[in-house]
């Protein structure tokens, strides 16, 4: 998965006369309308991004959810005050003409400075993360390529829903993650896929270090104690609101993923690297007009 950097390029025109450093446009939407999310159901989250041709949908995203959308990291690689990862916005947006969905984390950033007042720095430092790499003996093979024609003319519908019955995550194009009945199902993933959705449910971001390309069908078991304790530690990581009851389960160790993990031929390795971390310096926590 290509990280994004923030889009801030240089254009030198030389000429016989003179060296002119021009800054590239702003990318941004055409128009966007931001309000809080419908929180009357707590106990069924659906939450992601839809694009439609030229309108971009983000539904029931916290800002955290949004931070790490705009700026292509993990959840757990961003900080800042308690209240960014639990109130959540709808956010509907029409992209210019010419635009392409591979430039909406950028236009996502110049939205939150504009409407959130976003400020953000970015720190590099060795944090406690699992490296995803090939154990002694790999297990998966890789699904036949897709049809690249067809994927690029598909509409982007990226989503997930979560609730005490489990959490899925539509990625669009066949691709999709699936908690549920004490089971992960990794469809069409890749490797990069796999640590990012495993990083969901876990204490730590996971970095793939496989170095292995194209896409897995992966099915990973674990207990009925296991499966609790990683369907809490999974709300805790996206901001939901957890029953005290709850609580004594995140500090839980799912060892059953672990084993599932190595049966593949993968290995998590517990390691401190190189991070980069968003941090939050401030931020409206209600979003100027539409």
């Amino acid at each position: 998965m290509r990280p994004f950097c923030a889009f801030l390029v240089g254009i030198f025109a030389i000429s016989t006369i003179t060296l002119a450093q021009v800054a590239a446009p702003k990318l941004e939407f055409e128009v966007a309308s931001v309000r809080p999310a419908d929180a009357s159901n707590p106990q069924q989250v659906t939450a992601g991004l839809r694009i439609d041709g030229s309108q971009a949908h983000f539904n029931s995203l916290s800002l955290k959810n949004l931070v790490d959308r705009a700026y292509n990291v993990q959840p757990n690689q961003v900080t800042g005050p308690d209240w960014i990862s639990s109130q959540r916005y709808d956010i509907s947006a029409k992209l210019p003409d010419g635009a392409t969905p591979d430039q909406i984390p950028q236009m996502l950033q110049s939205l939150l400075a504009d409407r959130f007042a976003l400020k953000v720095h970015k720190e590099s430092k060795d944090m406690p993360a699992y490296a995803l790499i090939v154990g002694k003996s790999l297990k998966l093979q890789p699904l036949p390529p897709d049809d690249d024609a067809a994927s690029a003319n598909a509409n982007v519908n990226v989503a997930v829903s979560g609730s005490v019955a489990g959490v899925s995550f539509d990625l669009g194009n066949g691709s999709s993650v699936t908690f549920a009945n004490n089971q992960f199902q990794f469809k069409k993933a890749t490797m990069d896929v796999l640590a990012t959705g495993l990083s969901r449910f876990l204490d730590r971001p996971v970095v793939n270090m496989t170095n292995l390309t194209g896409k897995y069908d992966v099915t990973l078991n674990v207990t009925q104690e296991d499966y609790y304790i990683l369907l809490v530690r999974s709300g805790s990581n996206a901001g939901v609101m957890l029953p005290p009851q709850a609580m004594p389960l995140l500090n839980g160790s799912p060892v059953s993923l672990f084993d599932a993990i190595d049966q593949q031929g993968l290995h998590l390795d517990a390691r401190k690297l190189p991070l980069d971390m968003i941090v939050v310096d401030s931020a409206l926590q209600t979003p100027t007009e539409n």
